[in-house]
This record gives C-alpha cells, structure tokens and sequence, in this order.
C-alpha cells in the first residue's frame, strides 16, 4: 500500500479497533486506553501511516499550533523564555511555529499576515511590539495574541511583563544608597516598553533622591552599540555609576570599561543589568542586575493565551511581575544593605 493513500481506516482494521479510536490516538488530549494506544501506534507505524494534522484541523476548526513571533535571539535571555515557553505548550499539547521579525511596524505586520495563513490558535509576541490595526486584524479572524516581554500602550492585547518601573527605581535606589554622585543610564531599543518603563522608573528614582541623570548613551540593546556609547560616555566627566537597560549590553559595557577603558570595576565605576541571564552570574561578571522570573513570565503567559483560545476569559489582561535586585560583586554594596 503506497504511503500517500493510507488511511485512518485502514490504521483501524489493521490494529482491529474502530476508525474513532485512531482518531483519539492522534488527537492530542484524545482520550484512549494504553492497549488501544500500543496498538494503533504498532499499526501505523507497519502500515507507513502519518495523521494529517492540516486536514484534521480544518475539520476541528483548531489547529493546536501556536505562532511564536520574536525579534532577536542574540539576548541569552529569549532563548532561555522561548525554549520554556515551547516546552511547556507542548505539555499542553501544541506544537509552537517560531518566526523572526525586526521591530519595524511593517515587517511585524507582514509576519502576523504569514503566521495568520497557517491557521494558529494563537500567536505570542516576545519583544516585538504590535499595530493597533494588527490587533483588530487578529480579532476579525478569532486568533488572541499575548506580549511577552512587551507591554502596549492601549487595551487591545494582553501582555506579560516584569514591573519595569519599580526594577528601574530600585536601581537608582541601590546606585544613590551606595554613594554615589554621577549616575549615568545607557539605554535599550527607544520604541520598547522595556526601555521606556526602566527609564522612567530609573529617572523617578534619582529624582525621589533629589538627584538628576548625570549621562545618557543609547545601546538600542545591541552590543556594540552599547560599547560605543560607554567610551563616548566615559570621554569627558565620567560617572561614577552606570545602569545599563538590559544584561546584554551590560557585559559589552564592562568588557568595554576593562579591557578597552583600563577602569576597575567597581572600584572605579559600579555596573547594574537588568534580566539575570545566565552569564551575569559567571565570576568574571558578577553582574548586580535586576533578575526577570522567566519560569512565572512563561506559566503567566500561557494561562492567559489557553484561557483566551477556549473563551474563558476573553478579556486583554495585564501582568507585571516583580524584579528582585540580585546584589553581586559589579556595583558598590552600600554600608549595612540588606538584599
């Protein structure tokens, strides 16, 4: 029997059990016995036989694929959240399509258009940000999207975020409580939510100490960039403390301040992240940074996308998690800090 014509029904007469019973089998979330399933699995896999999952999705109306769309995988900190991210939708019983997309309003738009096409379930955005139009776009067609790592100014999608504001305050609490008096900022991509809610919550910091920003360089969350504009930043009148809108740019800008700039660190100049990746942790960084909870971004973010594709609550809902400041050896530990 050549492969291409075998069918569900012939599965059910190899293994001698009825055609809905094979269907359960390959219906994830199906309901069967361990002998039906042993038998079936046997069968098809003598006969060649493969369910098609497009045509049972046309049928059921749901495809069991989520649309995963992100802008960059260079921050450690996305393939660690995307891997947990993937690894629990398959434990719910999806398959997850990932897609890449820059933060320019019309390639993300083109790339929601192409996810559309494959008939997800749902999509998550992580560290894109998203049109208004799009949102009305996947409201017409019944697919909700959920932000991870991205808050949108308006109620049309749901999003997940640390509290951004309150990690950006508790840093420039930690910078001014340790002494210091020149405090600088580099900052992340200017159209994202995370850059502009660290910021804010940075600057209302310093200012709630009677303080004012000393120096502000733009590393638009790209490595390189973030080391230019540490040497510009370190040329005339350098601070005395930096805070550094993510990791990633957080560990060129101490490379940077090292090796390129000969200053000790943080003799010289103290250094804080923001997300925790794994090598913020590793002895030759040290990096005091404001850790994000990947683990409860994740489960946040797939409750709300599972409640939103089954109608249980179709409300866009708001989730901003809390950021602990994780004090290592990078930045000044002010006398008597308790963490």
């Amino acid at each position: 029997m050549a492969n291409d014509k075998i069918t569900s029904t012939d599965v059910a007469k190899h293994a001698g059990v009825s055609q809905s019973a094979v269907s359960r089998v390959f219906t994830p979330g199906g309901s069967a016995s361990k002998k039906t399933i042993d038998k079936v699995k046997k069968a098809a896999e003598e006969l060649g036989y493969r369910p098609n999952v497009l045509a049972r999705a046309m049928v059921s109306g749901k495809s069991r694929v989520i649309g995963l769309v992100v802008a960059y995988l260079n921050n450690q900190f996305y393939p660690e959240a995307l891997e947990k991210l993937s690894n629990l939708l398959q434990e719910q019983g999806y398959h997850v399509l990932i897609f890449m997309a820059n933060n320019v309003d019309s390639v993300v738009d083109e790339v929601i258009e192409e996810i559309l096409d494959y008939q997800v379930d749902g999509i998550i955005a992580a560290s894109v940000e998203l049109s208004s139009e799009l949102a009305v776009r996947c409201r017409s067609v019944g697919v909700p999207i959920v932000l991870f790592n991205r808050a949108q100014q308006g109620g049309e999608f749901s999003s997940v975020t640390s509290d951004n504001f309150s990690g950006g305050m508790a840093a420039a609490e930690f910078l001014v409580a340790g002494g210091h008096k020149k405090i600088s900022y580099i900052a992340g991509l200017e159209c994202t939510s995370t850059q502009r809610d660290r910021e804010i919550g940075f600057r209302a910091g310093l200012q709630q100490a009677g303080m004012a920003l000393h120096s502000r360089g733009e590393g638009m969350f790209d490595m390189a960039k973030a080391s230019a504009a540490t040497k510009a930043m370190f040329q005339d009148d350098p601070p005395d403390a930096v805070f550094v809108a993510n990791d990633h740019m957080a560990l060129a800008v101490m490379d940077t301040l090292r090796f390129e700039l000969g200053l000790r660190i943080p003799d010289d100049v103290s250094v804080v992240g923001y997300d925790d990746v794994p090598a913020a942790s590793w002895p030759s960084y040290g990096l005091t940074t404001l850790a994000q909870h990947a683990d409860i971004m994740v489960n946040e973010t797939v409750r709300i996308l599972l409640q939103q594709i089954s109608h249980e609550n179709d409300t866009p809902q708001k989730v901003a998690i809390g950021s602990p400041l994780l004090v290592r050896t990078s930045a000044k530990i002010p006398e008597g800090w308790k963490s």
